[in-house]
């Protein structure tokens, strides 16, 4: 028996059949039993507004036994507790990572398994805390960019899909998808890949060839279809001037609008050899500008509302004339997150890392603006490992 209630009448114990009306077109996976007021919250977050519950499954006593809730709420691991695993997890992506692209470029096959098995327990990083993945996509090496860049699309499309409440299956479809995305740049010439600087139209037009040369590849590994056609879309535009096929509007898939986006976000922030990588921030007034033309623009908010305007991991400057580091998001104050205080700019040195929570009644520090750690001349990643990672 179905009956269309407005999700602020949502209960615990009750079972959502369907979604009847929200904000956005995007596909949410929500049936299943309300086990907490977080998972209500969340669905509210996620735009909708209303839902069908099924009240023939209606838990009548807290003693009954309840099966899988439509959104999951388990208390999240320190980040402290997940970073050790983040950071190993991250070192094995990139290993993972040159293995697989030694091996296309030496025309060898690929077991399947390997990456799966890496995407799966990614995932699982995910779930227990976000924030110790999201830390590492911040942690870059210049001459290791398409290993790293890989890594992050994977990292933070897991971290979106979670975000708009698809169910496990697809998020880790997404992870693996946003692993394998770039496995064809193997395939350039190293004088067009690493070229800094503009590219001439006959050297994009071999550039442009990495998606084809990567799907081949994925087929040959037995990748499922879908996954194939996401990655294979990954520089598709809604105004059907990206590429390979010139794709339009619907014709691109959901998934597919996602990798763009995350794909996008990641190269404008990444390090690259001739130039340091923009601030966070700004990476997402680009995908805002560039929407709805190029982007999904209901999934581009969505997806500064997953990162935050300063995500995990970024650097910001503060109004004492301190740099410090993301560490956790406020879930109703998004210029007020948690930060890690580590160095003066007054007194050009390095400080003892403090802890301080922005959004906290006493504080009276405000966020001035994103940074970049050239900006200062830190050697920020050797100052993660050796004062923050501990």
């Amino acid at each position: 028996m179905l009956k269309t209630i407005n999700i602020d009448e949502v209960t615990e114990g009750m079972y959502i059949d369907s979604i009847v009306k929200q904000k956005s077109k995007l596909k949410i996976a929500s049936r299943g039993r309300v086990t907490s007021k977080a998972a209500i919250e969340k669905l509210k977050k996620q735009g909708i507004l209303s839902v069908a519950v099924d009240l023939s499954k209606q838990l009548s006593t807290e003693n009954d036994k309840e099966p899988e809730a439509p959104v999951k709420s388990k208390p999240e691991v320190p980040f402290e507790s997940e970073l050790a695993m983040a950071m190993k997890l991250h070192t094995q992506g990139k290993k993972i990572q040159k293995n697989m692209l030694d091996k296309v470029a030496k025309n060898l096959p690929i077991d399947i398994e390997v990456p799966q098995e890496f995407a799966s327990s990614l995932v699982s990083s995910i779930d227990r805390n976000p924030n110790a993945l999201m830390c590492m996509t911040k942690i870059r090496e210049k001459d290791t960019y398409l290993l790293e860049h890989s890594l992050n699309v994977s990292i933070l499309l897991a971290h979106f899909g979670t975000h708009l409440g698809l169910d496990e299956n697809q998020v880790q479809e997404l992870a693996l998808s946003g692993f394998l995305h770039d496995i064809g740049k193997i395939k350039i010439p190293d004088k067009i890949l690493h070229k800094p600087g503009r590219l001439t139209d006959p050297e994009m037009d071999i550039m442009r060839k990495h998606v084809v040369f990567g799907t081949k590849v994925l087929k040959d590994m037995g990748l499922p279809a879908p996954m194939i056609t996401t990655i294979s879309e990954h520089h598709e535009r809604l105004d059907g001037l990206g590429y390979p096929l010139g794709l339009q509007g619907e014709q691109i898939t959901q998934f597919g609008r996602m990798i763009a986006i995350v794909d996008t976000y990641d190269a404008i922030t990444a390090d690259r050899c001739y130039k340091p990588g923009m601030p966070s921030k700004k990476a997402l007034q680009i995908l805002l500008k560039d929407s709805p033309n190029k982007f999904d623009l209901a999934l581009v908010k969505q997806f500064v509302q997953c990162i935050g305007i300063y995500p995990v991991g970024s650097l910001v400057k503060l109004d004492n004339e301190k740099v410090a580091m993301v560490l956790k998001q406020h879930p109703e104050h998004a210029l007020k997150p948690t930060v890690k205080v580590f160095y003066s700019i007054r007194s050009n040195h390095y400080l003892e890392p403090k802890e301080l929570n922005l959004a906290a009644k006493n504080n009276t520090i405000k966020i001035v603006e994103a940074v970049i750690a050239s900006d200062y001349k830190l050697d920020f990643n050797r100052y993660f490992n050796e004062s923050i990672a501990l």
